[in-house]
């Protein structure tokens, strides 16, 4: 298989009918996911092993980080963007397989309401995530963590724990905030530019 055909099959298949969508997929795939593998890895790589406890003892350490990290960060941020991948690539799977050309996406009303459809899921998910992220993470990161390691040891009880770089986790924690948000207004902004070429008020690019 030869590069000019796959490139052909992307532009004329995989690439987004309309000019927000493919912006979305311009800032989904290279902002969102640098700043998630470059940053997120600067940021949080090291948390585990800086994480320490009164009593600073190695498995109280490990028993409040998993008390306090059910999941990581970077695992969350993974999973969710590749979740939200999944709408769209159904989609594109199924306009490959039936040949669907780009152009006819928008003009043939039955590939519009599959396509909008995913789009609509792909806000589902994002405002599912933000969710989510908000009672896994909150909004802040504080310097201290208070944590019950009765569990492990009745004569721990509730010890103090601090968090490392909790100042830098905030403002990561607003950024991938923000990420979202932005995702889902551009989603939005991309089923109304779907109705308005429908419509007649935009022309197809």
């Amino acid at each position: 298989m030869s590069l000019n055909y796959i490139k052909n099959f992307y532009e004329g298949c995989l690439r987004p009918p309309t000019v927000i969508g493919q912006f979305h997929t311009l800032f989904f795939g290279s902002v969102r996911m640098f700043f998630l593998g470059v940053l997120g890895f600067a940021v949080y790589g090291n948390e585990a092993l800086h994480f320490s406890c009164e009593p600073d003892k190695r498995e109280v350490n490990l028993f409040c980080y998993n008390q306090f990290r059910p999941i990581t960060p970077q695992v969350f941020w993974a999973l969710q963007l590749v979740t939200v991948l999944v709408p769209g690539a159904i989609f594109h799977l199924y306009a490959a397989c039936k040949n669907i050309a780009q152009e006819d996406i928008l003009q043939r009303p039955a590939y519009t309401v599959f396509y909008i459809l995913s789009v609509l899921l792909r806000i589902i998910l994002e405002v599912v995530a933000f969710w989510l992220q908000s009672q896994l993470f909150g909004f802040q990161v504080n310097p201290l963590y208070r944590c019950d390691a009765g569990p492990l040891d009745k004569k721990f009880n509730i010890t103090r724990c601090m968090v490392p770089e909790h100042f830098e986790k905030t403002i990561f924690l607003i950024a991938m905030y923000t990420f979202t948000v932005i995702t889902i207004m551009l989603c939005i902004a991309e089923i109304f530019e779907i109705l308005c070429r429908r419509l007649g008020f935009l022309k197809s690019p």
